[in-house]
């Protein structure tokens, strides 16, 4: 299929699926109008749990009030388990205490304290005493970790099984079990004191004798955490290892809970988010929806630090002031030499966040990479500098000029290679993080020693200018 095609059939799609969404939303007004919940039933079977939860963003507050109490208590779990967490606390909000409880009976666990999390407290203290002293206590212990660790992130739905079990016993717990738990491929190994030694697979444990121990199945180099570990660490490891699901454990290895894969993409995708985000100063916590006063007091203090720097790059331009007036085209090009100082120098500092991100780099092993760097600054300031200064010296007639623009060009790329590079390793080194800040030190260097070095070869070579 030709890329022509390929776009056309994608448009097609596109707008296939906006018609439908549209006909679907007239279809849930109209359930909503005639409290049809046998006609919500099946609207929700014909679609997926996530679809039908974007599908209800559409809806005000007073729509989503007349809707919860038709619907099915496993339809009302299925949808706030999939809903962002904004409409979570809208669906909840349509509900009374004990309904939500209920609804909670359906849901892993996990996904109750991330919802319990955004609470008030006092609507989180009330509805926490409403349950059963089990489930009280499990909630309870998952709310105390950090938000964003592994014991933040981790579910109490999981297998573990007595290594002294016999393939035969243990499917029958399983089949008890399972129904309940997230991941049902991995089982893992515990001792005679509830201390973690190992997993094994449900497909071994199909494939062997019914009298074949489970400590005789397992493997014992089991990866796990702890509940503090970040959950950065957790996702890394998981795809690192291209783990199903990793154990969370206590010091003396007694197992609390796994953290899932779909937890761990969740994870992966709200810290890409984030850096991305925070490279451009902009803080995780604003969106669209953000009140004015919330966005002021979040973006204000980042530009008043970009605009600090802003001056200091201003006060090397006044420095040559009495040059740039007896040749004025040095204010046309110095722009051009700064501008592609930044350019490159966010280049080199992409690379640098994703490397450290990922662990892929430390401090002690980077000086291969940054002497390529430093080379390939100095290979890409001769080549753009070479097409800068021809025609830097056509537009003005002077090959002096030309010969600055080209010089210039090559020490601003190696500037933009050194601070792009040594910038954040140097903040993660002091255990900052890189992606918040890096950004502004690079362009603030990339701009005042560009300003500096053309400035400067002008100011030496300025008798050949005239």
């Amino acid at each position: 299929m030709s890329e022509e095609n390929s776009s056309v059939q994608m448009d097609k799609e596109t707008f296939d699926s906006e018609v439908r969404n549209q006909m679907r939303l007239r279809q849930l007004h109209t359930i909503i109008e005639k409290q049809d919940s046998k006609g919500l039933s099946e609207l929700y079977d014909s679609m997926e749990p996530i679809d039908f939860a974007l599908l209800l963003e559409n809806l005000d507050d007073e729509e989503l009030s007349q809707l919860t109490p038709i619907m099915d208590d496993d339809e009302l779990a299925g949808t706030m388990e999939e809903a962002e967490d904004k409409e979570r606390i809208r669906i909840a909000h349509a509900l009374d205490n004990h309904r939500l409880l209920t609804a909670f009976e359906y849901m892993q666990k996990d996904d109750i304290v991330d919802m319990l999390s955004d609470f008030p407290i006092g609507r989180r203290k009330d509805v926490i005493n409403l349950m059963k002293a089990d489930d009280r206590k499990i909630i309870t212990n998952l709310l105390r970790y950090p938000e964003e660790s592994a014991g933040g992130i981790m579910t109490t739905a999981y297998i573990a099984l007595r290594g002294d079990y016999t393939a035969e016993y243990g499917l029958e717990k399983i089949r008890a079990i399972g129904p309940k738990t997230e991941d049902i491929e991995t089982i893992y190994v515990i001792d005679n004191t509830g201390s973690l030694v190992g997993y094994v697979d449900l497909r071994q444990i199909l494939a062997s004798p019914k009298s074949t121990r489970l400590s005789d199945l397992m493997d014992d180099r089991v990866i796990s955490v702890l509940p503090e570990t970040d959950q950065e660490d957790v996702a890394r490891l998981v795809s690192k290892y291209d783990l199903n699901s990793i154990p969370v454990v206590s010091p003396n290895k007694h197992i609390l809970g796994v953290v899932t894969v779909d937890d761990v993409l969740d994870v992966i995708v709200d810290e890409y988010n984030e850096d991305i985000l925070e490279m451009a100063g902009v803080s995780k916590e604003e969106s669209l929806d953000t009140s004015l006063g919330e966005s002021v007091r979040l973006r204000l203090p980042w530009l008043m630090v970009n605009l600090a720097t802003a001056f200091l790059a201003s006060f090397t331009v006044k420095l040559f002031e009495s040059t740039i007036e007896q040749v004025v085209a040095l204010s046309a090009i110095m722009t051009i030499i700064s501008g592609m100082g930044g350019n490159a120098g966010t280049q080199t500092l992409s690379i640098l966040v994703r490397q450290l991100a990922q662990k892929d780099l430390t401090f002690r092993e980077c000086w291969k990479p940054f002497c390529k760097e430093l080379l390939l600054g100095l290979i890409d300031g001769a080549s753009t500098g070479l097409v800068t200064g021809v025609i830097v010296s056509l537009m003005y007639g002077n090959a002096w000029l030309g010969v600055i623009a080209f010089i210039a060009m090559i020490g601003n790329m190696l500037v933009s290679s050194v601070f792009g590079f040594l910038v954040p390793l140097i903040l993660e080194k002091c255990h900052a993080d890189p992606a918040v800040s890096s950004s502004i030190f690079v362009t603030t260097a990339t701009d005042v020693l560009g300003f500096f070095i053309f400035l400067g070869l002008a100011k030496l070579f300025l008798p050949l200018l005239m």
